[in-house]
């Protein structure tokens, strides 16, 4: 570490986490003249394309909106493979940005935070390594994101099991063997669909248990044509305008319906439902009808056109029916795009666990006991998410001003502002937290939150001030917008990790914007336009003053 300036600080701009956003945040900040430096818990770059290494991992975004846009050059220069990139691709992109900008000096690998206390009277941040190292900052950037704390099922004998146990949010980087192997995939989300194809192919014997069945539809991936890619490149301006428009809420370049399901009679909309399954990725929910997710008849309709395509793809009936959701609408679970899930479940090397008519007993030594009876795995693979929105804030021992703690303050679910601050967290920022993102592409809202956290940084340093943090009321404003909103969302209280529904105890509280990115432009133009504006920002000598 530097010696420490005459401000007091070792860095005026720490990030934590060099992650999609992590790395960007950092960019901005040097971009910007300041001292900036990320400690990033992994030994590398990536977040969580670093993390989630296991076989089939892979964008369900189309790769060119995926990435950045800051830059034109970087965008025309790095050619994706696919539309739909693999994890090793991806992190062979995010190191290539680290470089390309010579970002790489300014972050420090295997140094996760364990404790970030406010200095009141020194006006600073107290960032605490796990290794012991205390580092002092002006603001702090908090990019951990809301898929960087594994959940794993709650289930006894966890610790006992003696083969191989991983979780697809911690794969190990030496590869995994599992040719001839007996595997358990305990869960049928995005990770857990995506591997059931490939490992099937090799091992003895896979079982897949699901706890409810999820609207699983194709991919559709292809490779990038050079054609494509020349296009890509010639419409670099026009892309980029599309996908960061305020006026697009999802932030991908899928063509529109244009119309609402009562446009189309009844032979139309079965038509029109044989293009969206052959729709790439997200083109499911974003080319589909304007009504989709807010007609339940229009989705129900579509659900049973889903359920036909599983039912004519599973050639066994029972299995089949255990694979159609019965309990929730498309869209109110976030959908995995998985190439050839359903046609996994006709080798005679794979079978589907119910866990709803047969629950979980146990993990011993050797496997998996259910109240069916015991069965022996090599390898089993917790495909079971993450502990969304909140949990590695609450982890990180974060206490701000006036006593607020994080770890208990937010335990009835969190309190913010613009999905981004806190009352009483001055110049402590966390984008893509709760609330930190708006549904659909999430680089894209994440880039608002970063390019906006910048441009205060950069006012608050021209007129003299050092500190910022949202007003009581800022907040009270935000969360009441999220809270008379959340109810209109698709998304299940009851099923979707964006409630927090799949971890045990956890509130089940709303943590996306349910305004999305139109909804936090209006909150955040309504600040900045305002004296409330520079009412949240003050300077040392105000405070002394006051």
């Amino acid at each position: 570490m530097a010696n420490r300036s005459d401000n007091g600080v070792d860095v005026e701009v720490l990030v934590i986490g060099a992650g999609v956003v992590g790395i960007y945040a950092l960019h901005r900040a040097l971009e910007a003249g300041f001292t900036a430096q990320t400690l990033e818990a992994g030994d590398g770059v990536g977040g969580v394309w670093y993390w989630n290494r296991y076989p089939a991992a892979r964008f369900d975004s189309e790769s060119y909106t995926y990435g950045y846009l800051f830059s034109k050059e970087l965008f025309t220069e790095w050619k994706w493979e696919e539309e739909f990139a693999t994890q090793p691709e991806i992190e062979r992109y995010l190191n290539h940005v680290v470089d390309r900008f010579d970002l790489r000096r300014h972050i420090r690998t295997g140094q996760r935070v364990v404790r970030a206390n406010w200095d009141d009277d020194a006006n600073r941040w107290e960032i605490t390594t796990e290794a012991g190292e205390t580092i002092l900052a002006r603001w702090v950037i908090s990019a951990t994101g809301g898929l960087s704390v594994p959940h794993y099922p709650e289930v006894e004998g966890l610790e006992d099991f003696r083969g191989e146990g991983h979780h697809t949010g911690a794969w190990p980087h030496e590869p995994l063997d599992f040719a001839g192997k007996r595997v358990a995939i305990i869960g049928n989300g995005p990770s857990g669909a995506q591997m059931l194809p490939v490992i099937s192919e090799i091992a003895a014997q896979v079982d897949l248990y699901q706890r409810t069945a999820t609207w699983t539809t194709p991919l559709n991936n292809a490779p990038l044509t050079d054609e494509k890619r020349q296009w890509l490149s010639d419409n670099f301006e026009q892309i980029a305008q599309t996908l960061t428009a305020r006026t697009n809420p999802t932030g991908f370049m899928h063509p529109s319906a244009g119309r609402f399901s009562t446009d189309d009679s009844p032979e139309q909309r079965q038509a029109f439902y044989e293009e969206i399954w052959k729709a790439p990725g997200f083109g499911k929910l974003t080319s589909n009808y304007w009504d989709m997710t807010t007609n339940r008849e229009a989705n129900l309709e579509f659900c049973e056109f889903l359920a036909n395509k599983v039912r004519s793809i599973v050639q066994d009936p029972a299995t089949a029916e255990r694979l159609i959701p019965t309990d929730h609408l498309f869209g109110a679970k976030r959908p995995p795009f998985i190439a050839d899930y359903y046609e996994s479940f006709n080798k005679p090397n794979v079978s589907l666990v119910s866990l709803k008519e047969t629950p979980f007993v146990r993990i011993d030594e050797t496997g998996i006991e259910t109240t069916e009876g015991h069965r022996d795995y090599d390898i089993i693979v917790y495909a079971t998410g993450f502990d969304f929105g909140t949990g590695a804030l609450t982890r990180m021992g974060i206490t701000g001003r006036d006593g607020l703690d994080l770890s208990t303050d937010w335990e009835e679910g969190p309190s913010d502002f613009g999905g981004f601050a806190a009352h009483r967290l001055p110049n402590f920022f966390f984008p893509g937290g709760p609330h930190g993102a708006g549904g659909g592409n999430y680089p894209r809202y994440s880039q608002d939150q970063i390019d906006w956290i910048a441009d205060t940084l950069i006012h608050a340093r021209a007129h003299g001030f050092d500190r910022f943090e949202p007003t009581a009321e800022h907040e009270e404003s935000w969360m009441t917008m999220i809270e008379t909103l959340a109810p209109r969302s698709i998304f299940s209280a009851e099923h979707s990790h964006y409630y927090g529904a799949n971890v045990a105890g956890k509130p089940r509280k709303f943590l996306l914007n349910p305004g999305g990115r139109a909804g936090l432009h209006e909150i955040l133009d309504g600040l900045t336009a305002t004296p409330d504006y520079d009412g949240a920002l003050a300077s040392t000598s105000e405070r002394v003053a006051a």
